[in-house]
């Protein structure tokens, strides 16, 4: 049970290590589209798709899938002891597309987080300031007063400098 943690744990960081790899550079995939496809039929010099970067979870299970089973193929023939299991196999496979996935959500998010960064950071400032204000009116401070308050105050005069009504018509002529 223990080996099969280590490989699951192994082949997680291998996921996130080829989505990695696959986001900055397609150039084998591209070499294999040029040998399967016609011409008509490859990839677009644009494309950023390869094997697991951009593929659905089908595509990226049968590719993973194969990229194994050629590496056990390899293993077997030059270690004659049986370690390749259809346990093991399962777990690296696994936990490759779980490393993959946990890869592309880390490159999305650092992405979201990179655009909204400031609109973040001002958001982190007024929560922080709204913090204060809260912490030094439940401790009792007197002296913060809220600018909205003092705003209001300054916009409308007291009820005793205004006129009344019927001082206004007389000023005006009307009575």
């Amino acid at each position: 049970m223990t080996l099969e943690l280590i490989i699951f744990i192994a082949s997680i960081l291998f996921g996130m290590f080829l989505y990695w790899r696959e986001s900055g550079g397609n150039g084998l995939y591209r070499f294999f589209n040029k040998i399967f496809n016609a011409k008509a039929l490859q990839m677009k010099p644009d494309d950023k798709k390869g094997f697991v970067y951009q593929q659905s979870f089908v595509l990226r299970l049968v590719f993973i899938g194969t990229l194994f089973l050629i590496g056990i193929l390899i293993v077997r023939f030059l270690i004659p002891i049986d370690l390749a299991t259809i346990s093991l196999f399962a777990s690296m496979v696994v936990g490759t597309l779980v490393g993959t996935y946990l890869a592309g959500f880390i490159f999305k998010s650092e992405k979201v987080i990179d655009a909204k960064a400031d609109s973040i950071e001002d958001v982190l400032h007024e929560t922080l300031e709204k913090g204060k204000t809260l912490i030094d009116e439940l401790q009792g401070k007197e002296d913060v007063q809220d600018p909205e308050i003092n705003e209001s105050k300054t916009e409308h005069p007291a009820e005793e400098e205004k006129k009344s009504a019927r001082e206004r018509l007389k000023d005006k002529g009307l009575l």
